[in-house]
């Protein structure tokens, strides 16, 4: 990456992330607090999205051969529930909501796609990377597979953010991941924390120095383990991501920081459409 593609990468985000935000409800203390938290960073529409299953029962008894019928009512019911509260938080911010029937984390990356959502926001269930890959969570879907960057929200008290934490590398995924952090530092008045750990793939130092403006903080572990050490410290921490998918993403940092940390944590992903754009555009 030369000069002239880490100053463009460091714009990417200020125009587009915090535009179209997409928030997954369910009625968890977890969801209402993504959408507490993406109401806060978007500066663009805001869409809440209640998603429901349907559960099969019976009717006129039991043995084989009795018929069943799908009760989607309750669930349904229970979906706009949990949309109306999710609502609540976040007054007297305007926000769409919507609700659908599916898997919640296939409903998500296409109403995203569809829509052309920028960021996607989700609450943290607790559920470790490693279990989440193998049971399936929410977060872990959508960390690995949504086509556009990702909030995982943790708790937090009092204002969001304050103290944003940053990974750089040198790397344009870096880059537009300190450009995010950045904008929200300027935005917030939130003290801003750049960190550089030594102990994982070759750093360019000289890059890293070209478009962070901020006091850099060395470190000498792992980018794992330093931003997830740094996280108990903060409120946000920001990572880029290559968007890798399935059995390349095991080894991914901003997945392994997003399961890890101790606060919420935004992975900035260039959307997939701007991808295509960009390739036919050239």
């Amino acid at each position: 990456m030369n000069a002239t593609t880490a100053r463009e990468r460091t714009q990417l985000p200020t125009l587009t992330i915090f535009s179209r935000v997409l928030v997954g409800v369910d009625g968890s203390e977890e969801a209402r607090e993504a959408a507490r938290q993406a109401a806060r960073l978007a500066v663009g529409e805001l869409t809440l999205l209640s998603v429901y299953g349907v559960t099969a029962g019976l009717v006129g008894g039991t043995g084989i051969g009795v018929p069943t019928y799908y009760n989607e009512a309750q669930p349904r019911e229970a979906a706009r529930h949990a949309l109306c509260e999710a609502h609540k938080d976040i007054e007297p911010t305007s926000a769409r909501g919507k609700i659908a029937k599916g898997f919640v984390w296939d409903v998500l990356s296409e109403e995203a796609k569809r829509e052309r959502d920028t960021l996607i926001a989700v609450g943290s269930g607790g559920v470790g990377r490693m279990v989440g890959i193998v049971m399936g969570s929410v977060a872990t879907d959508i960390i690995r597979n949504a086509p556009c960057s990702v909030l995982v929200a943790r708790k937090t008290r009092g204002d969001f953010p304050r103290r944003i934490v940053v990974g750089v590398d040198g790397s344009p995924e870096s880059a537009a991941a300190y450009a995010a952090a950045r904008v929200l530092a300027e935005r917030f008045g939130a003290a801003l924390r750049p960190v550089v750990a030594h102990g994982g793939k070759e750093v360019d130092q000289h890059l890293v120095e070209l478009f962070v403006d901020h006091r850099l903080e060395d470190l000498a572990d792992d980018p794992m383990t330093a931003l997830i050490a740094a996280s108990a410290e903060a409120d946000l921490v920001v990572v880029g991501s290559r968007g890798l998918h399935g059995l390349k993403a095991l080894g991914s940092v901003s997945e392994r920081v997003a399961h890890g940390a101790r606060s919420s944590v935004l992975i900035v992903r260039e959307p997939a459409w701007q991808r295509v754009s960009e390739e036919l555009a050239g």
